[in-house]
C-alpha cells in the first residue's frame, strides 16, 4: 500500500500489481528459504527431505548422479525423497518387511576348488531356507579392504528363518581367511568340499590347460625332479590338497564342531546322502533329497530333476564333468606316496577316512 502510495504518480496500476507481487516474493523467500537471488545465482540445490530420512537420520543435501547412485548402494534405509523428485526409481532397500533383509552370511563353502563346492551351492540352495550368492564374492581374500557393508550388499535378501550364504574355494587355502571370517562372526558355520588330492590336481590342471593350451606338461609342473620323485608342493595345484596344512589354520579360530567336511567322491555317487549332513550341519529341515536328483551319465555326474516351473533338468556347466587329461601312472603313483602322510594326518584331524587310495 505505501509504494501505491508513493509512484501512484509515476506508475500505472500494472505497474504497482508487479511491484507488488515481487516485493512480496522476496520477503517470503527471506523468511523461509534465505536469500532468493543466492539461491538462484548458486549451482547448489537445496536440500531436500522427505518423510523418511537417510541411515543417520539427518537431512542431507541432494547430490550429483555418481555420488547419489554411490548412496543408493550402501543407504540402509529407505530411499530419500530427493531420488523420488529427480525421477529415480530405486529398488527395495537393504531392509524392508515385504522384500527381507540382507545379511552377512551364516555359512560359507570356503573350500576346495575343484572339490564339488559348485554343486554343493547349486544343490543346497533348491531348499527353501537358503539363500545364496550366486557369484564368488572373494570378499576375505581379495576385496576385504571394502569393508563388511560392501560384503553384505552383495547378498540376497533373505526372509526370517532364512540361511544366507557364499561361497568361494580360494578362501580354505588363504591364510588371512580364517582370523577375517572370525573377525565377522565366529559362529559362522563353515563348509569344506574336499577331493582326493591327486584327482583334484588333475582336475586344477585340466582347467587351466583349457584356458592355456600352451601350458608346460603335468609332469614339468608338478615335479622338481620326477626321476627322484620330488614334488614341487609350491605349484598351486599341488599345494591346495595339503588339507591338514590349511586345517590347522582354521583350527586357531574355529572350533573342529563348526566346520563340515562334505566327501567330493560320496557328492558324484551319493548326493542325497552328502546333501543331507549339510541340511543337518546347517539346522535345516532335510528337504534336498533322493527325489531331486538323476545322474546324467554323459558328464558322469548327478544333476537336479526338472522343477515343477522349469521346461528343462538343471545341470552343472560345461566346465564340470569336463574329461581329465591322461597322466602317466607312474607320476600319479609318485604323488599318492606325497601326499599319503598328508592325508592320513587330516583323517585323524577330522575323524573320518576318506579312503583316497
Amino acid at each position: 500500500m505505501a509504494c501505491t502510495l508513493l509512484f501512484s504518480r509515476r506508475l500505472t496500476k500494472t505497474s504497482v500489481c508487479l511491484l507488488s507481487l515481487f516485493l512480496s516474493y522476496v520477503g517470503y523467500c527471506t523468511l523461509f528459504h534465505g536469500d532468493p537471488l543466492m539461491l538462484l545465482a548458486s549451482g547448489d540445490p537445496e536440500p531436500i527431505c522427505g518423510r523418511q530420512t537417510l541411515t543417520d537420520g539427518a537431512c542431507a543435501s541432494a547430490a550429483p548422479p555418481h555420488a547419489e547412485a554411490s548412496r543408493m548402494k550402501t543407504a540402509e534405509g529407505p530411499p530419500s525423497a530427493a531420488l523420488h523428485a529427480r525421477g529415480h526409481t530405486p529398488g527395495p532397500p537393504l531392509g524392508h518387511a515385504k522384500y527381507g533383509n540382507k545379511k552377512l552370511p551364516k555359512a560359507v563353502i570356503v573350500g576346495v576348488k575343484k572339490g564339488g563346492t559348485r554343486a554343493v551351492l547349486e544343490f543346497i540352495r533348491i531348499h527353501p531356507d537358503v539363500r545364496a550368492a550366486g557369484t564368488e564374492t572373494h570378499f576375505f581374500d581379495r576385496h576385504y579392504d571394502r569393508g563388511l557393508e560392501w560384503y553384505r550388499g552383495l547378498m540376497p535378501r533373505t526372509l526370517e528363518g532364512q540361511i544366507t550364504m557364499e561361497k568361494t574355494p580360494s578362501y580354505f587355502v588363504t591364510k588371512e581367511t580364517p582370523q577375517r571370517i572370525a573377525a565377522m562372526s565366529r559362529d559362522t558355520k563353515l563348509i569344506v568340499v574336499v577331493r582326493d588330492p591327486v584327482t583334484r590336481a588333475i582336475s586344477d590342471y585340466t582347467q587351466t590347460l583349457s584356458k592355456t593350451p600352451d601350458l608346460p606338461s603335468f609332469q614339468e609342473l608338478a615335479f622338481r625332479n620326477q626321476s627322484a620323485g620330488l614334488v614341487d608342493a609350491s605349484w598351486n595345484a599341488i599345494r591346495i590338497g595339503l588339507y591338514s596344512l590349511h586345517l590347522e589354520n582354521w583350527l586357531r579360530y574355529f572350533a573342529l564342531t563348526q566346520i563340515h567336511f562334505v566327501s567330493g567322491e560320496r557328492l558324484i555317487t551319493d548326493p542325497a546322502s552328502e546333501l543331507a549332513r549339510v541340511q543337518d550341519f546347517l539346522g535345516l529341515k532335510r528337504i534336498v533329497t533322493d527325489k531331486h536328483f538323476y545322474f546324467n551319465r554323459t558328464k558322469g555326474f548327478p544333476c537336479l530333476k526338472k522343477p515343477e516351473s522349469s521346461g528343462s533338468p538343471r545341470c552343472l556347466g560345461k566346465s564340470k564333468g569336463r574329461t581329465h587329461v591322461q597322466i602317466d601312472r607312474d607320476a600319479i603313483e609318485q604323488l599318492r606316496d606325497f601326499y599319503r602322510p598328508f592325508n592320513v594326518k587330516f583323517y585323524e584331524m577330522v575323524g573320518h577316512d576318506f579312503k583316497w587310495e
